[in-house]
């Protein structure tokens, strides 16, 4: 089946179609659910592929994107979670390409330069951090493991998060913003570096929470965004969060049903560990 999606404001919603032989079958629904199942036949099939090509069309007019299911079409007569939840198509996080090696060498002395900086005066930090942000996002979603010159540099950085009281640290939203410039497998392998951070670090509820949504959801991508968004700065937590949240929600609700979960059991399953602002924005996650 063809699938299409239409996410805009309040909306999110799935059109999928096909044609198998005088029948033309569409599933649509609201993303995160299983939607609902119709056929039409027709006296042969090529009035049901026209009439196939006709709603393409039109949802096309409407907004609808097209995305790639990852699945073979749906058999005839089935419904539910089994016909209306492939894997969903997320919008790109970064830009393709392939990095020169002055690039890597410039977001090289950022994050050296956002190393040396952190325990410092935090505007300073910030304006460093923006830097080597940028610098990250100019090489195109790399793994610094792919690259001499970043690994060791990166490695050293994310150990701050969890350095114990009374040293220098560096903030976990400031790790989570350098980490939504990379490829996805840097945050598995960070997370793992923070696991096996001493009992008693102050970033052990984030850590906890981190951990516990990455296990449950069980696809790197959607836990980074989800974890970039619970641990976004403190003071994004306004409108532009809320819609932050609005676009990425229909994909993790999504994933959930096709796994034979939801929302609401995810949320169930995290804590907060005493964060007040991280109690916070789970509640939002379920408003």
């Amino acid at each position: 089946m063809r699938r299409f999606e239409f996410v805009e404001g309040t909306s999110a919603k799935f059109w999928m179609a096909e044609v198998q032989g005088n029948t033309f079958i569409v599933v649509y629904g609201r993303l995160g659910t299983d939607g609902q199942r119709k056929e039409k036949e027709f006296s042969d099939e090529e009035g049901a592929r026209r009439e196939y090509e006709r709603k393409v069309a039109e949802k096309l007019r409407e907004g609808y994107h097209e995305v790639s299911t990852e699945s073979a079409p749906a058999p005839k007569g089935a419904k539910g979670a089994a016909a209306a939840t492939p894997k969903l198509s997320l919008p790109p996080r970064v830009r393709g390409g392939k990095p020169s090696a002055e690039q890597v060498t410039v977001a090289a002395e950022a994050l050296t330069g956002l190393d040396a900086r952190v325990g410092g005066r935090s505007w300073k930090v910030s304006l460093q951090a923006r830097r080597a942000r940028h610098a990250l996002r100019a090489l195109g979603g790399v793994d610094p493991a792919s690259h001499s010159a970043l690994g060791a540099v990166f490695t050293s950085l994310m150990g701050k998060v969890v350095a114990p009281k009374g040293e220098p640290r560096l903030p976990m939203w400031v790790a989570l913003e350098l980490l939504s410039e990379l490829d996805a497998a840097a945050f598995v392998r960070t997370l793992e570096q923070w696991k096996r951070a001493p009992a008693g670090t102050p970033a052990q509820a984030a850590i906890g929470l981190l951990s516990r949504q990455a296990e449950v959801l069980g696809e790197p991508e959607l836990a980074l965004r989800l974890g970039a968004l619970l641990e976004a700065r403190p003071r994004a937590s306004g409108e532009g969060w809320d819609k932050r949240w609005s676009a990425l929600r229909p994909h993790v609700e999504g994933h959930l049903v096709s796994g034979g979960s939801s929302l609401p059991a995810l949320l169930r399953s995290l804590e907060a560990g005493g964060d007040a602002r991280l109690a916070e924005r789970l509640s939002r996650l379920g408003g």
